[in-house]
């Protein structure tokens, strides 16, 4: 993150993360990567001792009222530990924005306080094993019973498959064909069976597992918003999962590459440190000007998000900073990678690790294929939208009123 950019407040909340994270047993990390470690529960109650979870949220129930701005400078001083343990910790974030913006008083107190508190655990099911990004596709289904919920159906991919005690979870219900969706919070204990754990590439420890739903009953008090408003929920939840992954990145990608400067400060080549050559040090420019870029964009979003909400247009902004950091940071692991050399694809160092880490962020809480729809299509409605308050530059040209010139069809 740009210093200029960052009040003292945020130094210090920085500096306590960095602590934070400072502490965090190297053995975790190797033990969660080798899948020894499924999901590490005594890190997410770490957290929630020294009140880093859900930042954003109320201090009624656990937060700390702070803005999104605030929760990136965190999520990047996290990002330096990987892509598992920064979603165990953005999982609270995502989750918690469910309850904190549509949840009810009741719901609030019953889910949010002990999220934040770290005395339950939570996870997000949306992907089916049909398709990810077609939301609205979803064919798990949600059948009223009296005051309760039956489901059936199946979520794949979900990190925290096998550690969490809640869900929150997206089923189609009865109403208007292609838009009755509506979300639920379910918890385990209600019926649901983790059927299978993911073997990864990388990305490893969170339990990112295949989730059955069999007759699942959960209590009508459990849905969120309303009945087939799961689509509004979508939309909002968009935001948080798509900023944490970005600030993620950044910081992920800040680490490999402070990594591979301090590398080529060290390494010699030919008599000469191999900073000094410019097939070293042009890499090292490109993706210092990609990292600054990604952060200032991500942070530029937030900034959006706290001023206007879940707009159009924030929505935009926040696709471009997920699309931009997480390319961002591959390309910079990348490029720290052949800096540091054959040994950097070995276990010596963890940049082999970060490379696998890093691939799974630019497919996941929506592909940047799926990010291009979404910033084209707002643009689009942007521009094309009636205003008189920009010049009109197709008037400039000498013959812009050739109007038998300008044919269309």
């Amino acid at each position: 993150m740009l210093e200029a950019l960052l009040t003292g407040k945020q130094k210090a909340l920085r500096e306590e993360v960095r602590r934070y994270v400072k502490s965090v047993p190297k053995q975790l990390l190797l033990d969660m990567d080798a899948d020894k470690i499924r999901y590490p529960r005594e890190y997410v109650t770490g957290l929630a001792k020294k009140k880093l979870l859900g930042l954003r949220f109320s201090p009624e129930y656990g937060g700390r009222g702070l803005k999104w701005v605030d929760e990136i400078i965190a999520l990047e001083e996290i990002g330096v530990l990987g892509m598992s343990l920064g979603c165990l910790f953005s999982l609270v974030s995502i989750v918690g924005e469910a309850l904190d913006v549509f949840g009810t008083e009741q719901q609030k107190k019953k889910y949010l306080g002990p999220l934040l508190k770290g005395q339950i655990f939570c996870a997000e099911a949306l992907t089916e094993p049909r398709g990810g990004s077609d939301f609205f596709g979803a064919t798990t289904t949600a059948v009223k019973k009296g005051d309760y919920y039956i489901l059936n159906g199946q979520k794949r991919f979900v990190v925290g498959a096998e550690g969490a005690d809640i869900f929150l979870v997206y089923a189609r219900t009865e109403g208007a064909a292609g838009k009755s969706i509506s979300a639920f919070v379910v918890e385990r204990d209600m019926g649901v069976e983790a059927k299978y754990i993911y073997g990864l590439l990388g990305t490893r420890g969170g339990g990112a597992g295949r989730l059955v739903f069999k007759n699942t009953r959960v209590p009508g008090e459990n849905l969120i918003l309303g009945l087939n408003r799961g689509a509004d929920v979508f939309n909002q939840m968009m935001i948080p999962e798509r900023m944490t992954s970005a600030a993620g990145a950044v910081g992920l990608a800040r680490a490999a590459l402070e990594l591979a400067t301090k590398y080529s400060d060290k390494r010699k080549a030919f008599g000469r440190k191999i900073r000094e050559f410019e097939g070293v040090s042009f890499r090292i420019a490109d993706s210092i000007t990609k990292l600054d870029a990604a952060s200032t964009l991500v942070y530029g979003a937030a900034v959006t998000v706290d001023a206007m909400g879940s707009t159009g247009y924030s929505r935009r902004l926040v696709s471009e900073a997920k699309r931009f950091a997480t390319e961002a940071a591959w390309e910079i692991i990348n490029n720290a990678m052949q800096v540091v050399g054959g040994i950097g694809y070995t276990n010596v160092y963890p940049l082999e690790k970060m490379l696998r880490d890093a691939r799974l962020s630019i497919i996941w809480t929506g592909t940047s294929e799926i990010m291009n729809l979404i910033i084209q299509h707002e643009y689009y409605r942007e521009t094309l939208a009636p205003a008189d308050k920009v010049r009109n530059v197709e008037e400039d040209a000498q013959e812009a009123h050739a109007i038998d010139e300008k044919i269309y069809e």
